[in-house]
């Protein structure tokens, strides 16, 4: 590439550059002082918004506990959680103590509040099962770390604009879906399981915590205000003890994260590894009627159940050599378990059976879903024509 040719396409990159800066540049349309006069209101946590809180719990633990994502998204909406949550990404931004304080004190009055209302209607509720909704709101994946940093970028930026758009605000509302692991975790105190209320407690602690911190980064970016002190040396005490606090809570957020996104990988590949293996010659007469992960910090097992021809040691252990080689998962455990070459007996082959049984019912269920929806669809379409 010669001097000229260099030149004029480093002019492009230029001109490209700015005109994306044109395009994207959003400070001039931030009014700071409404921003935070909305977020101080929203923090504040008392009459009638405690009845608010109340009410939109019960209905999202009613739509959890019937499967109804539209009731879900509906108490969202009415929801005041994200108030203190932003307040918190704020207060740490503009190194606002009384602010932080008070976002940090109700947003404790607001899940204390939400435990209580939802634990009182499980206790209550005829229906005792966990549906496929509460279940989902256990354990956190990545992508609810996905969506509730960019759901809190989303929120925090329509919220500083000069004209709010209470259609985005409320979208981000739904999208992080704050409430339902609190209700989860009602329902795990109801019924007195522990792994439930933890893992909803856990995924309401990552959802908030990468709001707070989108909201933080905003803020920052942004170029909001610090808050003023009359006193310099009680200035640089709250930003010491901020920027302390942002640490604690920071360093073990950023762990857990890292912890998902392992835990994440690991179901990928490992999914990925039982599909296709049951594709492979090996098991050309063998079927995998189970598959069960087991994820840790420290140790993930992957447990198949097969049904067939029995797999010979070496073909077991060129399995355990795929799964680690291949798919990246050498601290995986691979556990088979078969039916030797003796006659099996009766326990054994109930379990083989009724695991068989559930994989099929399970992708009829699937199919029957797919079909109805499909149904569905035409029948919307006949009626528009």
């Amino acid at each position: 590439m010669d001097g000229n040719t260099l030149n004029r396409f480093t002019r492009i990159l230029k001109v490209l550059w700015r005109k994306v800066k044109e395009y994207t540049y959003i400070k001039e349309d931030t009014d700071y002082e409404a921003t935070v006069d909305f977020i101080s209101k929203s923090v504040v946590f008392r009459g009638f918004n405690v009845w608010i809180l109340f009410f939109a719990i019960i209905v999202a633990s009613v739509g959890l506990n019937v499967n109804s994502t539209a009731v879900i998204i509906g108490a969202m909406l009415i929801s005041p959680l994200m108030g203190p949550i932003n307040g918190v990404g704020l207060a740490i931004g503009t190194f606002d103590e009384p602010l932080l304080r008070k976002s940090l004190k109700n947003l404790i009055f607001m899940v204390f509040i939400s435990i209580v209302a939802s634990t009182l209607y499980f206790l209550l509720s005829p229906i005792s099962n966990a549906r496929s909704e509460l279940l989902a709101r256990t354990q956190p994946t990545i992508f609810d770390v996905f969506i509730a940093f960019f759901g809190g970028l989303a929120g925090i930026v329509a919220t500083s604009r000069k004209s709010q758009s209470i259609t985005v605000i409320s979208g981000v509302a739904i999208a992080t879906a704050l409430m339902p692991p609190l209700c989860t975790a009602g329902y795990g105190i109801a019924t007195g399981q522990i792994w439930y209320f933890l893992g909803a407690s856990y995924l309401f602690f990552i959802n908030s915590f990468f709001i707070a911190l989108a909201t933080f980064i905003t803020v920052r970016l942004l170029g909001f205000p610090e808050a003023q002190y009359v006193d310099e040396r009680r200035s640089r005490k709250v930003k010491r003890i901020i920027t302390i606090f942002t640490l604690i809570v920071l360093v073990p957020s950023i762990y857990l994260a890292v912890d998902v996104i392992r835990e994440a990988a690991f179901n990928t590949q490992s999914q990925k590894f039982v599909n296709e293996i049951q594709d492979s010659e090996m098991l050309a007469e063998t079927e995998i009627i189970k598959s069960d992960r087991e994820y840790h910090h420290r140790s993930q097992s992957i447990t198949l159940i097969l049904l067939g021809k029995q797999l010979e040691e070496a073909q077991v252990l060129q399995l355990q050599n795929i799964l680690h080689n291949e798919y990246g998962l050498k601290k995986t455990n691979l556990i088979i378990k078969q039916s030797s070459g003796k006659p099996i007996d009766t326990k054994q082959q109930n379990e083989l059976i009724e695991d068989l049984i559930d994989k099929k019912d399970k992708t009829i269920r699937q199919q029957d879903s797919i079909i109805h929806e499909l149904r569905r669809q035409l029948e919307e379409n006949a009626n528009t024509d």
